[in-house]
């Protein structure tokens, strides 16, 4: 299997620039670009759902423990019911930070939306003008 090189890509980008115009590859490499800022996103997500089902596995087993030590010493009960509070917190604290990650995303993404908006409207006024 053959890459494409450099001159296949300058192909490739007149061939974009001659099909759109210059008024519309911007707006095209925007998407572009959005599109796989989504990808990204989404695939983050799945792994971090993954992260997520190892430690609630982490969580159970060390409440087992709990349960099964606490029961023959209570020195080691507290130590375990020390840690299963420390990883909890843990776990609580991760959960939080990637919920206001995911709200000050959400509202850059909302703000940049209402940008191009305003962006489309005005050349759209604009093109009326002329």
């Amino acid at each position: 299997m053959s890459s494409i090189g450099i001159p296949g890509l300058i192909l490739i980008l007149v061939l974009a620039l001659v099909l759109f115009g210059p008024k519309k590859l911007p707006e095209l490499g925007r998407a572009v670009g959005h599109t796989l800022k989504e990808f990204k996103n989404a695939t983050r997500s799945l792994t971090s759902d993954d992260e997520d089902d190892d430690e609630e596995k982490k969580r159970k087993e060390l409440a087992s423990k709990e349960v099964s030590v606490a029961k023959t010493t209570p020195v080691v009960a507290d130590k375990e019911a020390a840690e299963r509070e420390r990883i909890e917190r843990e776990v609580r604290e991760k959960m939080e930070r990637e919920v206001r990650e995911k709200i000050e995303r959400e509202r850059l993404e909302k703000e940049i939306r209402e940008k191009l908006e305003q962006e489309r409207l005005q050349l759209e006024k604009e093109q009326k003008n002329a």
